[in-house]
């Protein structure tokens, strides 16, 4: 679309209000909203300011002016405002230089695919990504210095059986969420209110249910480029939120919410197109090319250091354990979900992708996408052999043979540690810069990594009180 079809689409749909929306660093939606009456074509074409020192890690004060540049091929009618809202997504640019900032996620998911194409490898890169959510009745949540605690309530949870009140019966077992029919699976209309939803938001959905865990869900839509899978995953966490909140619930895509349950993550499709051809095509190992098995091989090479992005939280890694289906082995292997690249069966060449496993969907979908390109970029120019194929249950090797295959990060600390000591193949061709990782490093540790380490938790009391 461009800006002159934008105003026509706000004319014909009587539309009050623009809502712009971005994400920070961290995966937040930030949004500023402005009267459709005030707007104008010019605005789209040259951005509108806006103060970018008081979002997460951005700007200090005295430099605080930027420019938001919506992306006319964002716009949707937003389904969850009483007023008429138009929704755009945008990239951040500097006003002093004319050029995108470099801090800004979706901005560095374009260099990551502008570098991909400056040497060749390909002009299009897709993702299909799959992320996986819970939808509780309430969640209380208090922290303090002499005070911890947390408390999910869901009717569907097993441990409610016994409970008096409004008890049906028809509980799903624990770890047995996957598939059931209702009455047992309780949040199937929701789910297809928040696909309706989806759909009138421009996303293209193919199907849903519940997942493993108890009050557990996902949704199938369809792949995108770089940019626009960032784009969807916003879109589809926005529209999953405000659904459950519109019907006095609670959703969440935190990796891991319930103690010896599954967690939620992001599992994402990739392949690399050029001239309209599918470069994962082939006939090497399921199907695959030998570019492909070199993008694997980036994949695993520096499948530590990129969970600082994909795994970006230090809830991720209490997911990243083994016995509740998340892989935390580096390996690769078709149609295996132990492992941490899985290549699925597909009956034609248009469709051959991988599948990497390991990533969640409590950061930037941009950063994710950028450093898997990245990655897969190295592994194509210097020809990484990912090694030997493991068609096997990587969740029940012998101690032995588990020992010889590389694993996932155990801690957002030592992820970060990895990609720091393994980051040239990120900062090649300026895509992800030092300063950028300097100040996101900065940010996890201060305030993710170093509090968590100091605080105590109502299991350490239940522990160690009495020692």
């Amino acid at each position: 679309m461009t800006a002159q079809e934008i105003m026509k689409m706000i004319r014909e749909n009587d539309v009050k209000y623009i809502d712009l929306q971005f994400g920070d660093m961290f995966g937040r939606l930030n949004h500023t909203t402005f009267l459709a009456k005030n707007f104008d074509a010019d605005q789209i074409e040259s951005g509108i300011p806006f103060d970018g020192s008081s979002i997460r890690a951005w700007k200090s004060i005295e430099k605080s002016d930027m420019i938001f540049r919506p992306d006319p091929r964002t716009a949707f009618i937003d389904p969850f405002r009483e007023q008429t809202t138009l929704v755009m997504f945008g990239d951040i640019w500097e006003p002093r230089t004319n050029e995108r900032y470099d801090r800004a996620p979706r901005n560095i998911a374009h260099k990551a695919v502008e570098y991909m194409k400056s040497l060749g490898l390909g002009d299009q890169i897709f993702f299909g990504p799959e992320p996986e959510f819970f939808i509780f009745d309430s969640v209380r949540v208090g922290t303090s210095p002499q005070s911890s605690f947390y408390e999910i309530e869901t009717i569907e949870g097993p441990w409610t059986m016994g409970e008096d009140g409004h008890n049906l019966g028809h509980k799903i077992k624990h770890k047995a969420g996957y598939f059931p029919a209702t009455p047992q699976d309780t949040q199937m209309d929701l789910r297809s209110e928040i696909t309706s939803h989806m759909e009138d938001m421009g996303i293209t959905v193919y199907l849903h249910h519940h997942e493993v865990g108890t009050a557990q869900g996902e949704i199938g839509i369809k792949f995108g480029d770089i940019i626009t899978a960032g784009d969807l995953v916003h879109k589809y966490k926005y529209a999953v939120k405000n659904t459950a909140y519109k019907y006095g619930k609670t959703a969440t895509f935190m990796p891991k919410p319930m103690f010896m349950d599954n967690g939620s993550g992001m599992h994402v499709h990739a392949s690399i197109w050029k001239d309209g051809e599918n470069l994962f095509a082939g006939d090497g190992y399921a199907n695959l090319s030998q570019t492909a098995l070199y993008a694997i091989g980036g994949l695993l090479k520096h499948g530590r250091a990129i969970q600082a992005f994909t795994n970006p939280t230090a809830n991720s890694y209490r997911r990243l354990v083994p016995g509740y289906e998340a892989p935390v082995k580096l390996a690769y292997s078709a149609t295996n979900r132990s492992a941490a690249v899985r290549i699925p069966y597909v009956d034609n060449d248009k469709a051959r992708r991988f599948e990497f496993r390991c990533g969640d969907a409590s950061g930037s979908a941009y950063l994710n996408f950028a450093a898997m390109t990245m990655a897969m970029i190295d592994g194509i120019r210097n020809k990484i052999d990912p090694g030997a194929a493991l068609d096997k249950n990587l969740y029940d090797l012998p101690p032995e043979e588990a020992a010889a295959i590389p694993s996932t990060c155990p801690t957002l600390e030592e992820a970060i540690d990895e990609m720091l000591r393994d980051k040239d193949w990120l900062t090649a061709g300026d895509v992800f810069t030092d300063e950028f990782i300097e100040a996101y490093v900065g940010y996890r540790r201060e305030e993710e990594v170093e509090p968590i380490k100091l605080q105590p938790t109502p299991l350490e009391f239940e522990l160690y009180y009495d020692v």
